[in-house]
């Protein structure tokens, strides 16, 4: 495996655990369970939810663009 292979892979790898994590925050904010109740509808809470993981995919992106330039700084 290349380096180009394995920084992609880590970019990769980063933004599926920030996907995980934002989906994890977005259902426990109650979301589902207002949902269960009817005060918002399903497609609402999932929405939510989806927003809460493209939140956290570009966060976990945007975490690990700020590690390689630290790591490039490192380097030079």
């Amino acid at each position: 495996m290349t380096e180009e292979e394995k920084e992609k892979a880590k970019a990769t790898a980063a933004a599926g655990v920030g996907a995980g994590v934002g989906t994890a925050g977005g259902a426990s904010l109650g979301v589902l369970e207002l949902a269960a109740q009817g005060v918002v509808t399903g497609l609402s809470a999932g929405l939510v939810i989806g927003l809460g993981a493209v939140a956290g995919a570009a966060l976990g992106l945007a975490g690990y663009g700020v590690y390689r330039s630290i790591k490039k700084k490192r380097k030079s």
